[in-house]
């Protein structure tokens, strides 16, 4: 269970990590400074479990792999949205952040606490009690996102062969 971190449409990737940080490759630095702009607080109050919650596009912009890196280095559970960008869900993907499309994300408000519950596709609001279907994630890719990413699921399967 974690709590929920609000943003609206349209969150572009130079708002989740401002360009003049693309030059920092450790991604617990990167996390430092997620949201420095619309949200300061967000980087120091976050906390390991918390989710991310947005609506419509979220990750437009650049294709940078930064943004969902630092994100992910965040510690958060995972980014609830209405829809993305196409590059940044495959990036997310990639790199083991979990992306859910939630059509009723505009029902959680900031603050509220969260619980995902994978197996039945829904998303528990513990603080209004109710819950919001989720998008069915493809097998292949929800096993993409548990191994935390591309490389490690194929590092795994080839490791089979």
């Amino acid at each position: 269970m974690g709590k929920a971190w609000k943003f609206g449409d349209d969150v572009d990737t130079d708002v989740i990590i401002q360009g003049k940080y693309l030059v920092i490759n450790e991604p617990e630095e990167l996390a430092k400074h997620v949201f420095e702009n619309i949200k300061p607080e967000f980087a120091k109050a976050v906390k390991k479990g918390d989710f991310v919650v947005a609506g419509e596009n979220f990750g437009c912009g650049s294709s940078r792999e930064h943004a969902p890196i630092a994100l992910k280095a965040t510690g958060i559970e995972a980014v609830i949205a209405k829809s993305y960008a196409r590059i940044f869900f495959r990036n997310a993907v990639n790199i083991g952040l979990k992306v859910l499309e939630c059509k009723d994300a505009d029902k959680i408000e900031e603050g509220d606490e969260l619980e995902v519950d994978y197996v039945n596709g829904k998303i528990v609001n513990k603080s209004k009690n109710e819950e919001y279907p989720i998008n069915p994630i493809p097998e292949f890719l929800r096993q993409i996102m548990d191994k935390g990413g591309l490389v490690n699921f194929c590092k795994e399967l080839y490791a089979k062969s």
